[in-house]
């Protein structure tokens, strides 16, 4: 029979105790209403002055030269930056604002990820900023390529300047990321991978292709000082009168026409000479 009264006496303090919290969370949860409802309308008007301020000062000309680049044309879309710096101060007042709602309501785990986003964001702006500078100076750098190859009259110029600005690209968004806070240590090896295996494809591709051209002109270190134009030489079947000699071949008159050799060729063959040119 003693059971009951106590049983009766756990029920009421279990129920007095939710009163009681019930009691003390209601004035944080209004007082965490009542900041919430100002760093909005804060933010808001923080974000509107700061819109129209940019707006007035020209600050969206550095946006409408990054949709002048081409692989932002391509992404179909509008770059603003007065109205990307003003939404995100406003996000960034309002988190602040969380940061105190949560702390009044007494969340530790929210506070704590809250104020985790608010120490990223100045990370996440900077990081913006140096993305933007370095797409910026990496078109510079393509149009300054591009300008180059055209006066050179280079056929591959366009896909010369393309590869610089994706070079320059890649490493801007690798050094954005870092800025973020954002482990690039894996996309660094990447990349530097695939560069090595580029140039090292390249140079042993130019060196296929260019071998010959290498041997001519090794070549004329060993000959310019044994043939000289008017001398009659023969070479093969081809007989004729040096006219011409350059570093990479020997031009002959063989009567009505006339025949280039490579230097190269004058090391691997039988040369003949029958006259030399008279001394001055």
């Amino acid at each position: 029979m003693n059971e009951i009264p106590a049983l009766t006496e756990v029920l009421r303090n279990t129920f007095q105790n939710l009163i009681n919290q019930f009691v003390e969370f209601v004035p944080r949860l209004l007082g965490a209403f009542v900041i919430m409802l100002i760093g909005v309308g804060f933010a808001r008007l923080i974000a509107y002055i700061v819109l129209r301020v940019l707006g007035q000062v020209g600050f969206d000309k550095i946006g409408n030269r990054l949709n002048e680049i081409n692989i932002i044309k391509q992404l179909k879309t509008e770059i603003k930056l007065s109205e990307i710096i003003a939404k995100v101060l406003y996000y960034f007042i309002l988190l602040v604002f969380i940061k105190a709602a949560t702390e009044k309501l007494g969340v530790a785990a929210i506070t704590e990820m809250v104020a985790s986003l608010i120490n990223f964001i100045p990370k996440l702006i900077a990081a913006a900023i140096m993305l933007q500078v370095g797409v910026l100076l990496a078109d510079t750098l393509r149009g300054a390529v591009l300008s180059v190859c055209q006066s050179f009259n280079i056929a591959s110029g366009r896909l010369l300047s393309m590869i610089v600005f994706v070079f320059f690209l890649v490493i801007t968004v690798i050094s954005a990321l870092g800025q973020a806070g954002i482990n690039t240590e894996l996309l660094e090896s990447s990349f530097n991978l695939i560069i090595g295996g580029v140039i090292f494809a390249f140079a042993i591709g130019y060196g296929i292709a260019s071998r010959d051209l290498m041997a001519n002109i090794i070549s004329s270190f060993y000959t310019k000082n044994k043939y000289k134009e008017g001398q009659i030489i023969q070479v093969d079947d081809a007989k004729g009168e040096i006219i011409k000699v350059d570093n990479l071949s020997l031009t002959l008159r063989t009567g009505a026409t006339t025949t280039i050799v490579p230097l190269q060729a004058l090391q691997m063959k039988k040369v003949e000479i029958f006259d030399t040119p008279n001394a001055v």
